[in-house]
């Protein structure tokens, strides 16, 4: 049975590497590098703001994502939350994991006062914009980013 939890520091070598194993993130993220993954774990836990998850199956982080409620001015002074990092393990993939965590991402937003869930998505992970759009997510807005 898998059981979606708040991560643990144990957890980070197995989200890092979730966050490498396809294409795109192979060529962006350093598992064998632990330590800034290590303090961005500490930085996200502390924050109450932040809720960094794992999907547990019998002790082995098999799926992740992070959800950050962010407060607003806009939509009436509105809190909204953020997806972001959605991964889920290549033996897990296609069995529903994926609709589970996010499904548990909306409900945790609005449980804490969010009126809208949002996340972004690279222009390349077309498969991923597919299964957004079938769980009723919708490409409203174009992303600008700019790397520092």
């Amino acid at each position: 049975m898998i059981e979606i939890r708040r991560a643990r520091r144990s957890d980070v070598a197995a989200i890092a590497q979730m966050l490498a194993d396809d294409d795109i993130g192979a060529g962006r993220e350093t598992p064998s590098r632990l330590e800034p993954y290590l303090a961005a774990f500490d930085a996200i836990d502390a924050d109450p703001n932040q809720t960094l998850v794992v999907a547990d199956e019998d002790g082995s982080a098999v799926g992740t994502l992070q959800l950050t409620v962010i407060p607003g001015m806009a939509r009436t002074g509105s809190a909204r939350g953020q997806i972001e990092g959605v991964r889920v393990h290549s033996s897990q993939r296609g069995t529903g994991l994926g609709t589970t965590l996010l499904e548990w991402a909306i409900e945790e937003a609005r449980s804490r006062g969010c009126v809208l869930v949002q996340l972004t998505s690279d222009a390349r992970r077309t498969d991923a914009h597919r299964f957004y759009e079938r769980l009723g997510f919708a490409a409203t807005h174009t992303g600008f980013k700019l790397q520092l």
